[in-house]
């Protein structure tokens, strides 16, 4: 797993948790996948995604979407 710098990583999170929530991403029915969301690159930064999941920031569901709990 990638190294990331703490400035970039939370740059990142907050993109992402501003994403989903305004996407209205905030529960398991409600969950987006991220291209849904607008963001941009979504896919470019799937390890940035997988550790805030494994943190608990975010959550994803078994089909792929994710959203801001």
């Amino acid at each position: 797993m990638a190294v990331f710098t703490s400035s970039a990583f939370a740059m990142r999170r907050n993109l992402i948790l501003e994403a989903l929530r305004d996407a209205g991403a905030v529960s398991p029915e409600t969950a987006k996948a991220l291209e849904e969301t607008g963001l941009v690159n979504p896919e470019m930064f799937a390890e940035y995604t997988q550790q805030l999941v494994d943190m608990g920031v975010i959550r994803s569901t078994a089909d792929g979407r994710y959203y801001a709990d």
